[in-house]
This record gives C-alpha cells, structure tokens and sequence, in this order.
C-alpha cells in the first residue's frame, strides 16, 4: 500500500510540474520582459539610454530566468523562453555599457561588437547554466530546428531580425515566427530584391547559419532553382511565400545573382534618431 501511494503522489507531481513550469515561464515573459520590449522598443530600435536610467523591470526579468527549471515545459514554452533570455540578455549587456564608444575599428562606434567578448566571452546565468549568446544561440536554440529563430534574435544590431515590441510566448510562438519571416521579406537588411541590377540581396545570417536554413528550406525551392546551390535554394524558399506578384515573376526568370551582403553591426538604437 506504501508502494503504492508513493506512485500516486509521484505521478501526480509528475504530472503537475508541466503546467507549473509552463505558468512560471509565460508569467516572466508576459509580466517582466514583456513590458520592458512595449516601452522601449519601436519598429525594433531601442531607446537604449532611456532604458539604461530605467532598467529594474529588465533586470529583475534577468534575475528571474537565472534559475528557472524547462524541466516538463512544452517545446514552445522552452524555445520562447530561450528567445526571449537572449534578447533581454543583449539588451542588458549593452546598457551595462552604454555609450560602448568606438574602440575598434572594426566595427561602427556604439556598435555592441565593441564590448568585447559580448558575444563568446561574456557569461550569463540562465536555466541553470552560465552561458554566452554564442552558446544560446549554437547549443540552445539549434536543437528546436528551426531556422526562423535566427532572425526571431535581436542583435542589438541594425542588421539583426527586427526586435519586437513584444516578448515571445509559447501559445503565440507560430504566429509570431510566421511574422518574423514575414517582416525578413520586407526589410532591405533582411532581403533586397534590385531588378535593375538583376541582383537578389540576402542577409549574412542564412549564410552564418546555412545548415539550418538549408534542413529548413532547401527541399521546398521551386524545381526551376535546381541549378543553384542549396542554400541559395533555401532562402528562396524562405521567402517566396511572402513576395509580391512582380517580384516573385522577376526570380522565376531565374537569371539573378544571389549575394550575402556584409551584416551592419550599428546599435539598433533609437536615441537621437
């Protein structure tokens, strides 16, 4: 009988834990992060010296994901939380610093590629783990396979996906991935189609992570695209649902050049624009 209650009560616990942890990370999300991106954050710039001086609500959302457990949490409960951590985490790492000033050449003044280490040194503790934004990125999300996250991350960068004004959730996640690619297509940093010059113009992220894309996309290419490389396939693939009925004509023709133009690391930020 002692055997037996035990089994009840593990299974129980079991079977409670799902929803707890599912409620705790929607709740950090919706209560914490949520308000900080509706604030400061326009058409995915920043006003980053505003939320540097106001910068509790942040913090105490990075505070809160130190610790918390994914055990028993849906897949989209986790992938949302892995991307909001890392888009408050950029977020927190440039105000930390902000104005970062200009000292490599390298890169634009202000730029956060001139913290150094900003992305493969600096570590964070979240989930548990400590942890770069390179590892989140590599490690993390690259389990979920799915490529659309790549441009669902804020880089704290121009030429980052748009950054939303809102945080991720795991019961909205398709919604809100489909836009991410929606709104790819729409930004000249993401994708310029320039048929005067018989060119396609496609971000350095398909490029940096092409194996994702291609597992993603590469099958679903028009068959005329056979002649192209699997990635080119891939991010037309990517984009064709969302092209206009004159653009979509243009590729069809199938005589472009496809190019990956060189990612623009200035600040996303919104003061002083």
């Amino acid at each position: 009988m002692k055997v037996g209650a035990w089994a009840v009560i593990a299974a129980a616990a079991a079977f409670s834990a799902q929803p707890m942890a599912q409620d705790r990370l929607a709740g950090a999300a919706r209560d914490g992060f949520d308000r900080t991106l509706d604030q400061y954050v326009r058409e995915g710039l920043v006003y980053y010296r505003a939320l540097r001086v106001e910068r509790a609500s942040l913090d105490r959302f990075v505070t809160a994901i130190a610790d918390v457990s994914l055990t028993g949490a849906h897949r989209d409960d986790r992938l949302a939380f892995w991307l909001n951590a890392y888009n408050a985490l950029v977020l927190r790492t440039i105000i930390d610093r902000y104005p970062t000033g200009g000292r490599s050449a390298l890169y634009p003044p202000g730029s956060i590629r001139q913290i150094p280490g900003a992305f493969e040194q600096v570590e964070h503790r979240v989930a548990g783990q400590t942890l770069t934004l390179d590892q989140i990125e590599r490690i993390e999300l690259s389990e979920f396979g799915d490529s659309r996250v790549y441009f669902a991350l804020g880089r704290g960068a121009v030429g980052s996906g748009r950054l939303r004004s809102a945080a991720f959730t795991g019961d909205d996640l398709e919604r809100q991935l489909s836009a991410v690619t929606a709104e790819c297509v729409s930004r000249a940093q993401c994708v310029q189609i320039d048929r005067a010059n018989n060119q396609v113009r496609a971000s350095s992220i398909f490029s940096w992570r092409s194996a994702e894309f291609i597992a993603g996309y590469a099958g679903d290419a028009d068959p005329l695209f056979t002649n192209r490389s699997p990635i080119e396939q891939a991010v037309l693939a990517y984009i064709d649902p969302h092209l206009l009925p004159t653009e979509r004509e243009f590729l069809m023709r199938n005589k472009f050049e496809l190019r990956f133009t060189p990612f623009d690391w200035e600040l996303n930020d919104l003061t002083g624009r």
